[in-house]
């Protein structure tokens, strides 16, 4: 017989603090700058890890033009050849992603700096 104190309870909700921090700073930025992109982005980084995005090199080439700010709320791998520069904002990259990002002239930003760069989300889009 299993003994309640035994049993290894699940915690409810999510349970990184770094990522519910970042969650609460992109609510306050929504509300400050009067940005509705913000908002949205939190939402999108409240869901549960198996809804959140993964997106390749492949997918953001076919999708961009030079110069475009891309905000992905995951992961983003790299599969796939980059040939023009971007400035791309994520939760996570992977080494050969950023690598791929950064030798094709663009740049890998984390959300937080592209809050403090980009305050009212202006020529930002987010990809799923």
């Amino acid at each position: 017989m299993i003994f309640r104190s035994e049993i290894q309870l699940k915690a409810k909700g999510r349970t990184d603090p770094n990522k519910n921090t970042l969650i609460r700073k992109l609510r306050k930025a929504a509300v400050k700058n009067d940005s509705n992109i913000w908002a949205l982005l939190a939402f999108e980084m409240s869901k549960s890890n198996r809804r959140r995005a993964t997106v390749n090199i492949s997918h953001l080439k076919r999708i961009s033009s030079p110069g475009d700010i891309l905000l992905i709320p995951g992961k983003v791998l790299g599969a796939g050849i980059l040939d023009h520069g971007l400035e791309v904002a994520a939760e996570s990259f992977s080494e050969v992603a950023q690598k791929k990002i950064t030798d094709a002239g663009g740049q890998c930003l984390s959300i937080e700096k592209l809050i403090e760069t980009n305050p009212k989300g202006s020529q930002v889009r987010i990809i799923k």
